[in-house]
């Protein structure tokens, strides 16, 4: 079974028994998982989750967002492309 590495993420932030749980799922010390949460600044989660940002995405996010957004686009031509050319190949060879 796989975890989403969100998950996982949220899991090692917190203390004792799922900080050991985690890491023994990924097969490391528990000291081990402890610094490498306090090394990438990871704080435990306190109340509510903040509100999302309201302020409107930077130039860098909107190129971002825009450039994902091809990225499906063109998968998605590939998908067909390859689907088109798999069923012309079988026609060409009956």
């Amino acid at each position: 079974m796989r975890r989403s590495s969100r998950g996982t993420r949220s899991r090692c932030t917190s203390r004792g028994p799922k900080r050991r749980s985690v890491a023994a799922e990924l097969g490391i010390n528990p000291e081990t998982l402890r610094n490498w949460v306090r090394a990438a600044g990871v704080s435990r989660p306190r109340g509510r989750r903040a509100e999302a940002s309201v302020e409107p995405p930077t130039a860098l996010e909107a190129e971002n967002a825009a450039l994902r957004k091809k990225i499906r686009e063109l998968e998605e031509e590939r998908e067909i492309l390859r689907k088109a050319a798999k069923y012309f190949a079988g026609e060409t060879r009956g």
